[in-house]
């Protein structure tokens, strides 16, 4: 595989100038940090000052610890003030004007957090532009939703002679820990509705893609009253621990590694009490069968399994290809394969961008060699060949049970193909996965597809026919089995689980409604209300 030109850092307007971020929101306010950093650097290659070529120094970020952890729990507390404060009890039209306010100020900062989307985390421009705007349009339908939620509440029920007026209400302070591969957009899919629903929070970005939250800090700031948003930089367990060492966490929401979640929710000494919302791992398969359209496979399965260099947790991480068919498909994949177009993200045409993580393509060498010595061929050309900080898609093929890359979730450019002769054998592979996030049928027989679905729906939570394995659209619910999710992500479903239902209840007696139809009439309550909202 070619080298890599070298990228000039006068190439992004960003980068004359590093972003040195010394600022962090707690309690309303952007403190200035005077204590250590930790530098930012991409995995592309630049020629700096002293003309030496390496990787690219973006910048720096700080290295909190726990005392400003502590003093954002403690304002994340005192905003929600056990359910007395004012963002908690604000009605719903004033927190909905909030977010509006934010989302218009986080737009005017599009061309910058794409740049940065793009160096941290070498996204390509066009998947770095759609994160953007997908995430400005998640925080629109999250308004309209909202809306939807609160117009269905606006009236009081009746059963057994007694009225009930229910709505739902928030649960506390949430503890807010997003993904690398998408820092903007799945971060937001749980802060967002976790501050709609009136909940006070604390977010630390993650370690990659940690920089492009920067220039969003002061429209944090000027958007919310004071401890609604807290925004913290460092290491997760210099931040993230003590606080849930404290048992002050109401709801941790989490998009990473169940190894993670695990190690957080043991430190918490209430579990009981502890609300999850997880967006784990899988190890999502592609089951093609003997009448698969072979074009339209070879496309979504190239997708599903290279998007963002497998980076996903959506992505195809092992296909199943019927033994009658997998010749003719593993010779048209791998050349389509070798057909794709890797490069710097900003170039035209770029399919394949460098991986963010400085010992990822290490990794994958080092699953591609465990393959080969269990008896596994690399079917495409270029697969392996390594630069600096890529290791070129490997399609690896036969797969079985005994390499490291059938069980491990991969999470890069490496593809097994497994072949099988009878059904059962990938439905006993999924039944005895610890994951069970989506799966993708390939197929034209009905008889045969009909009773495949009727089982797959109950191994993951997403059957997706001749199609790849995706999160949109974000209307649809996204969530997963065992060890691939708790709790249910999308727009409408966020809601839900950011909240609780919770009620006001009054006997059907003329002492009672003379009241409730004083409170409706002097808007006295913000919960008792049958206002529409437009």
């Amino acid at each position: 595989m070619e080298k890599i030109a070298a990228a000039p850092i006068d190439h992004s307007v960003g980068f004359q100038q590093q972003v040195h971020c010394s600022q962090y929101l707690v309690d309303g306010k952007l403190h200035q940090w005077q204590g250590n950093t930790t530098p930012v650097y991409s995995t592309i290659y630049s020629e700096n000052e002293q003309g030496e070529v390496g990787p690219t120094l973006l910048g720096t970020i700080p290295d909190m610890g726990t005392e400003a952890a502590m003093s954002a729990l403690h304002a994340a507390e005192k905003a929600f003030h056990r359910g007395q404060g004012l963002w908690p009890t604000m009605k719903v039209a004033d927190r909905l004007k909030c977010l509006s306010n934010f989302v218009a100020k986080m737009k005017t900062h599009r061309a910058q957090v794409v740049e940065l989307l793009m160096w941290e985390i070498e996204k390509n421009q066009a998947d770095a532009e759609k994160e953007f705007d997908r995430t400005v349009d998640y925080i629109y339908d999250t308004i309209e939703a909202y809306k939807n939620l609160d117009r269905r509440s606006a009236r009081f029920d009746k059963e057994g002679g007694v009225h009930a007026h229910i709505r739902r209400g928030p649960l506390g302070v949430v503890l807010c820990l997003g993904p690398y591969n998408y820092p903007l957009n799945e971060t937001f899919c749980l802060l967002i509705p976790a501050l709609v629903m009136g909940n006070t929070t604390i977010f630390k970005p993650a370690k990659h893609g940690v920089l492009l939250i920067t220039p969003l800090l002061e429209a944090f700031q000027e958007s919310f009253p004071p401890g609604v948003v807290n925004i913290l930089f460092g290491r997760g367990r210099k931040i993230a621990s003590p606080i849930m060492e404290t048992g002050k966490i109401d709801v941790l929401a989490l998009i990473g590694h169940s190894s993670s979640a695990v190690a957080l929710q043991d430190l918490h000494p209430n579990k009981n009490r502890l609300r999850l919302v997880l967006g784990l791992e899988a190890k999502n398969p592609g089951i093609i069968l003997p009448d698969a359209d072979m074009d339209l496979t070879i496309k979504e399965c190239i997708s599903g399994t290279l998007s963002y260099n497998g980076q996903r947790c959506t992505a195809l991480k092992m296909l199943f290809v019927h033994e009658s068919i997998v010749d003719e498909f593993n010779s048209r994949f791998a050349q389509a394969v070798d057909e794709l177009k890797y490069g710097l993200p900003w170039e035209e045409g770029v399919f394949l961008t460098p991986l963010p993580e400085p010992g990822k393509p290490a990794y994958i060498q080092e699953l591609i060699k465990d393959a080969e010595e269990k008896g596994a061929k690399i079917l495409n050309k270029k697969g392996g060949e390594l630069t600096h900080n890529y290791s070129f898609p490997a399609v690896l093929y036969p797969v079985n049970k005994s390499m490291r890359v059938y069980e491990e979730e991969q999470f890069g450019p490496v593809i097994p193909i497994i072949p099988y002769s009878d059904i059962s054998e990938p439905l006993d592979a999924m039944a005895a996965s610890e994951y069970g996030q989506q799966v993708s049928l390939f197929g034209r027989d009905v008889r045969k597809i009909g009773p495949l679905i009727d089982t797959l729906a109950n191994l993951v939570c997403r059957v997706n026919l001749n199609s790849a394995c995706q999160r949109g659209p974000d209307v649809y619910p996204f969530t997963g089995r065992k060890n691939s999710a708790v709790s249910t992500l999308s727009v409408y479903d966020a809601l839900r689980s950011f909240s609780i239902r919770t009620f006001v209840a009054s006997k059907d007696t003329p002492y009672n409604n003379e009241i409730l139809e004083t409170l409706l009439n002097s808007h006295e309550s913000n919960f008792i209300s049958t206002d529409y909202l437009l």
